[in-house]
């Protein structure tokens, strides 16, 4: 009977703990923490090159992990009761009542203060572009989502700051190089949250957001067309990039056919309309970021 009482006991700490790791990664939007880690490692990689420091990638990856968890934790605080009357979010921590509002608050607080710390030991810069990157996040895009669809352009900015903390990281100062992923990762967010917004349309009016580009704010084919637009636009950068001498001609032939077929796919969802073509926009920019940054990486190795 001790033994079964035992085994019980064990089963339900066990399966709390499982629970709890499971909001917490809700709450930080995990997958999405780790993208953003993936950007500013990759860029500390591409400028390092092989002179990178196992330590500094540790401290860089606890950093923005910590820094991005608590954003986007703060970002539930201030959304969770709109994140009630969307199905994609009203499973969340905050949104369901299975974590107080105290509780996810004291977190975002440790959180930031042990991110920014990591991230201050490379500069003040680094920890000033984090501390940044947090604050545009949860104060400034958060409540913005409400009121008008530019919250996109501001949205744009902390996720895209990533790429030049991990360069500065590595430089301790903002370089050319550095904007040139600055502005990759800007451009590339407005294509890719565009179609995840066509497809999650009706959920973001259920909690009264609108954030498609269109000038009368529904889904219409003109947000194929505008995506497009930064499609272009991320070709034309490859081959800027390539003639101001910050990437080779191999690279820039690859990141403007990879940034071309993204506009095609866009002018698809421009010509057709339909969930299918949103879908093939969304699936290609979860693809195209790892990809450009692998082949910038390559380029500068080798």
């Amino acid at each position: 009977m001790e033994r079964n009482e035992i085994s019980s006991g064990a089963g339900i700490v066990t399966g709390a703990f499982r629970n709890a790791m499971t909001d917490f990664g809700l709450l930080v939007k995990f997958r999405l923490s780790l993208l953003v880690l993936f950007s500013a490692v990759m860029s500390y990689f591409i400028v390092a090159g092989t002179q990178f420091n196992w330590i500094s990638v540790l401290l860089l990856s606890l950093g923005g992990f910590l820094v991005t968890g608590a954003a986007n934790t703060l970002n539930q605080v201030l959304e969770r009761d709109f994140d009630k009357q969307m199905l994609r979010t009203a499973n969340r921590p905050l949104a369901t009542g299975r974590m107080t509002v105290s509780t996810a608050v004291l977190l975002a607080g440790v959180m930031a203060l042990f991110g920014i710390s990591f991230l201050s030991v490379f500069n003040p810069l680094t920890g000033f572009l984090g501390t940044l990157s947090l604050i545009s996040y949860a104060f400034i895009y958060t409540p913005m989502k409400r009121y008008s669809a530019l919250a996109v352009w501001v949205g744009a900015i902390p996720g895209a700051l990533p790429n030049i903390i991990g360069t500065v990281a590595f430089e301790h100062q903002i370089s050319l190089y550095g904007l040139m992923l600055f502005a990759i990762q800007f451009l590339w967010q407005f294509p890719h949250f565009w179609a995840v917004a066509w497809l999650a349309d009706e959920d973001y009016k259920k909690a009264g957001f609108s954030l498609l580009p269109s000038v009368s704010g529904e889904k219409d084919s003109s947000v194929g067309l505008i995506s497009s637009v930064f499609c272009v636009a991320l070709v034309l950068l490859s081959g800027a990039a390539w003639y101001i001498g910050l990437t080779g001609g191999v690279a820039a032939v690859i990141l403007m056919g990879l940034n071309a077929y993204w506009a095609y796919s866009c002018l698809q969802l421009y010509k057709y309309c339909d969930r299918a073509t949103a879908r093939r926009q969304m699936f290609i920019s979860f693809f195209h970021l790892p990809i450009t940054l692998i082949v910038l990486l390559l380029d500068k190795l080798f």
